[in-house]
């Protein structure tokens, strides 16, 4: 999927202000992850302090500060969808905020219509710490709309669900989401997506979920590991083991950093140079630790309680 950069500059001074604000907080929230800080008491001035490099030795939960940030960002998406020009029809609905090191914050929005969620209208945003809005990548730009959302056919299968078909860069229809769970050849879990046109019954897309990709590791060769795929490419989320997630931090030493992603589900090169390899080391150390868990202790993940860690 080809995502389109669009240059946006905004006069309106409100909603710059609301965009700063968000990037505002959301650069709280990493220098509340990345940073300590020093106060001086009288007889303290010349004892050498450790800086803790660590978010738990900050005493900081990298998971509530992004949660922090998200929700920031999910009360500022009336105005942000205005800003972008979206239908009135068109909502936001904020996945994930990650600031660089420029202090630009991304934020990652899936957008829903008439309350439907729409498949394929995912969008990023990126914002300078003044507010000013960067631009705009897009998996589309298709204008988000549709004649009816009351389908025309009934879906027969259990479970479906009603969406807006956005994706291909097509024409947005509304359409039948289905899953399919089962077993892959290969013993891996199975999560079969069949998007179905609600008005002429015809197939539109399908796509198994869940992935064995190509990792080339540093210490272990190469290696299958367990991805997922998205409209995008291919994410490090292990949905055979709990969804774990593996992230980049992307040299930084706190927080949760970006999921790790590819394009087409073949991971590293085997050498340091290659920051994919590092993660194929993490992604597949995790889950040798999961199997270790199951098949020695019979418990699902560390805890036992089917949730996992993140890498």
């Amino acid at each position: 999927m080809n995502l389109h950069t669009t240059p946006h500059n905004s006069r309106a001074t409100r909603t710059t202000r609301r965009l700063a604000a968000l990037a505002a907080v959301a650069a709280m929230v990493v220098a509340g992850v990345q940073t300590g800080s020093a106060v001086a008491t009288p007889g303290e001035s010349d004892a050498p302090s450790a800086a803790p490099s660590t978010a738990a030795a900050l005493g900081v939960n990298p998971s509530a500060q992004r949660a922090t940030a998200i929700r920031a960002a999910q009360a500022e998406t009336a105005p942000a969808a205005k800003a972008l020009k979206l239908g009135a029809q068109e909502k936001l609905i904020v996945r994930d905020v990650i600031t660089d090191a420029q202090g630009t914050v991304h934020t990652r929005y899936e957008r829903t219509y008439a309350g439907l969620p729409v498949l394929g209208g995912d969008l990023v945003t990126h914002t300078a710490a003044t507010g000013k809005l960067k631009g705009v990548d897009k998996a589309t730009d298709a204008k988000i709309a549709v004649a009816s959302t009351t389908p025309k056919l009934k879906s027969t299968a259990a479970g479906a669900r009603k969406v807006i078909w956005a994706g291909h860069g097509g024409t947005p229809v509304l359409a039948f989401e289905t899953v399919k769970t089962g077993v892959q050849k290969d013993g891996t879990p199975s999560r079969v997506h069949t998007i179905t046109d609600a008005t002429t019954g015809k197939k539109l897309h399908s796509y198994e979920a869940v992935e064995t990709g190509t990792g080339n590791s540093q210490y272990s060769g190469e290696v299958e590991i367990t991805t997922t795929k998205t409209d995008a490419g291919f994410e490090l989320t292990d949905g055979d083991r709990g969804g774990h997630k593996t992230y980049d931090l992307n040299q930084g030493s706190s927080g949760t950093g970006a999921l790790v992603t590819d394009d087409d589900d073949t991971w590293g090169d085997g050498t340091g140079d290659d920051r994919q390899t590092a993660a194929v080391d993490a992604h597949y150390g995790a889950a040798k630790t999961w199997d270790f868990y199951k098949s020695a202790l019979g418990r699902d993940g560390i805890a036992g309680d089917g949730k996992a860690a993140y890498s």
